[in-house]
């Protein structure tokens, strides 16, 4: 029986060998495909990392339109002038944004006020510009480590404003005016202006009165509801372009509560350090945007509905900064 067996497996041999042949080659094919197929997802996925690597830079901005334009402007003129890379992260309030430039890694560099600075540093206000930009300028650097750039030219301070029709008929020119009748007036501010020492605490304290009513809300609501009756008095942005889109009235600030708030870039002194040329780049900007330009950039979001960025692009353009 033994002897049977080993004629019919000798008889089969090379069959059998053909069979163990193909299914070695047909291993090998398939253990080649795996590896290939893993080198392929290894590259992929080292290529898809490499797409994903940290920007150089991280710009922040706050909440309103300004702030999305010039976060934009700081990002296209960086990456046309230099060859860092970008990331901006804008909708941040002023606490968050205050806190992730000074606290933590999520943002290197954004535009502040000089009177915003001031107010965040819990120091007494100042109508004096010079005197409050050194002082910012200085602790910042000394305290927190953060370089304020040059005064870029405008100069967003809160304003009290009211209707054309208001205005006349209660015959208000200044916030003095105002204070006489305020009593009778609701007030439509931001959430924010309700809370900060050089909003709504602050003015009723230095000009003595006390609106009827207080209405927080978003300030993209704010114009519109001054417009439709909603509100008597808002406390406006002074660059806004809705000012004078709605035919808004300005009140003078006639005993000096607000401070001035010369807006530029600050930046961490260790970015600078690293990349020693961003600081020329940001001062391009010096002396260039006017309150007029700049109200007329924020209308052209806020009014035409254009994007923060295609706005940014046009004013470089138009400044000689970048080409088309």
């Amino acid at each position: 029986m033994k002897e049977n067996t080993k004629k019919v497996r000798a008889g089969l041999t090379p069959l059998v060998q053909k069979r163990r042949a193909d299914l070695t080659c047909g291993r090998w094919h398939k253990k080649h495909y795996l590896l290939m197929l893993g080198l392929f997802i290894f590259v992929a996925v080292a290529l898809a990392g490499c797409g994903e690597q940290d920007p150089d830079i991280k710009v922040g901005g706050k909440q309103f339109s300004e702030q999305f334009i010039m976060a934009e402007m700081f990002k296209i003129l960086i990456e046309d002038q230099t060859d860092l890379t970008v990331e901006v992260t804008t909708g941040l309030t002023p606490k968050v944004i205050d806190d992730a430039i000074k606290n933590t890694e999520d943002v290197d560099l954004y535009l502040e006020y000089t009177g915003t600075g001031l107010i965040n540093l819990g120091m007494a206000l100042s109508s004096d510009a010079t005197e409050v930009y050194d002082t910012v300028a200085g602790i910042y650097e000394d305290q927190f480590k953060i370089k304020w750039m040059q005064p870029y030219g405008f100069n967003n301070t809160y304003a009290m404003v009211v209707t054309r029709e208001t205005a006349e008929r209660l015959n208000l020119k200044t916030i003095t005016d105002l204070a006489e009748v305020a009593d009778q007036l609701v007030l439509g501010c931001t959430h924010t202006f309700t809370e900060r020492g050089d909003g709504y605490p602050g003015l009723k304290e230095h000009y003595d009165f006390e609106f009827k009513d207080v209405k927080g809300m978003d300030a993209a609501i704010m114009y519109q509801a001054a417009v439709s009756g909603d509100v008597d008095v808002i406390s406006a942005f002074a660059t806004d372009g809705r000012i004078s889109a709605f035919d808004l009235v300005i009140l003078e600030d006639d005993k000096n509560f607000f401070p001035p708030y010369e807006a530029t870039a600050i930046v961490k002194m260790s970015l600078l350090e690293a990349y020693p040329e961003l600081e020329a780049v940001l001062n391009l900007l010096a002396g260039r945007i006017s309150d007029e330009r700049m109200a007329l950039m924020n209308a052209a979001v806020d009014l035409d509905k254009k994007e923060p960025a295609e706005v940014a692009r046009e004013f470089l353009v138009q400044e000689g900064l970048i080409s088309q």
